[in-house]
């Protein structure tokens, strides 16, 4: 296994683009979940998130992949952890009931309440050897060639025909695609070209930064987050919009615990861009807490326009979210 500090490979990353097309790329579909490399050796499963946590405590039924046959060990794959609705569609709102828990009692409900599996997409080590250097299709070869597969653990299928697979993924209710160039290697901890995220609906994470009290049935109640993102990595944090669609009376109250705390006397982004009335009702908070929107795109201003909540990221560092992603 890795040493205690941290994950063996950090998750190679796609970058927003147009779909790709030519006999150099393969298509898989992009699940709405949370991103994990998994670590298996001597018995032992250890999932890490994309900002090096150990969440394996989360996610008890996942660890029988430790005993998958054809699985020559140690072995490190990449995957995504999800948790389908009734309608057997990625649900992200569902699988955040399970992203904060690690109390076991709490947990024997909730792995029958709400049920997780791994969608297992590349293979990075096997038989103790680096599958770094080799090319996507070389890798994915091998791991189809295991025929994972389990009521927790399963390597979906990769597509020749991109606009297929995206037409899929749009009937099935997943986030859009990933189109992977054949010949390409895999590049630890980097956001690569060789990667490319089509997306039918455009989703993209932000930093709370503050809330503005609601009206109405909403009348003592966080009405509207104020959301950001940092211009450069150790840069300036950049207020990007306001979101207050999606969230309903459930989130809100959710929301409270993660909230707790994180009150500051001012905005961590430059007030000017707050007009004064609304400066003085707002609550600012640290902007430590990350969260995934849908928008239809950027308005002349530099605002996200038509923003809705989709759910926090506890996965995701604030300081990796980027006005240009």
């Amino acid at each position: 296994m890795s040493p205690a500090g941290g994950p063996p490979v950090l998750p190679m990353m796609a970058a927003l683009g147009e779909m790709p097309s030519g006999s150099d790329w393969s298509y898989e579909l992009k699940w709405d979940g949370i991103r994990v490399v998994v670590e298996v050796d001597d018995g032992i499963c250890r999932l890490w998130s994309r900002n090096s946590r150990d969440v394996s405590g989360g996610y008890p039924e996942l660890i029988g992949l430790a005993e998958a046959p054809g699985l020559r060990l140690p072995a490190v794959l990449d995957g995504e952890i999800v948790t389908l609705d009734e309608h057997g569609a990625p649900s992200f709102g569902l699988l955040q009931r399970r992203m904060h828990v690690r109390d076991p009692r709490q947990l024997r409900h909730l792995i029958t309440e709400v049920p997780v599996s791994v969608r297992l997409f590349d293979l990075l080590r096997f038989d103790g050897k680096s599958l770094l250097e080799a090319t996507y299709d070389d890798r994915r070869g091998l791991l189809e060639s295991l025929e994972l597969g389990d009521p927790f653990y399963e390597t979906p299928a990769a597509f020749a025909d991109g606009n297929e697979a995206l037409e899929l993924a749009m009937s099935t209710g997943l986030e859009g695609v990933v189109a992977k160039r054949r010949r390409s290697r895999y590049l630890p901890g980097r956001r690569s070209a060789d990667w490319i995220k089509v997306k039918p609906v455009q989703t993209r994470d932000v930093i709370l930064c503050g809330w503005h009290p609601g009206e109405g049935n909403r009348e003592g109640k966080i009405g509207s987050f104020y959301i950001a993102a940092y211009t450069e990595p150790g840069g300036e944090l950049l207020l990007i919009g306001k979101v207050g669609s999606g969230l309903d009376f459930a989130t809100l109250d959710l929301l409270g615990a993660e909230l707790a705390g994180l009150e500051i006397d001012r905005p961590a982004f430059d007030p000017a861009t707050i007009p004064g009335p609304d400066q003085r009702r707002a609550h600012w908070l640290d902007p430590a807490l990350v969260a995934e929107v849908t928008y239809s795109g950027w308005a002349a201003d530099g605002r996200l326009r038509h923003p809705v909540w989709r759910g926090l990221r506890l996965d995701i560092d604030p300081t990796d979210v980027l006005v240009v992603d």
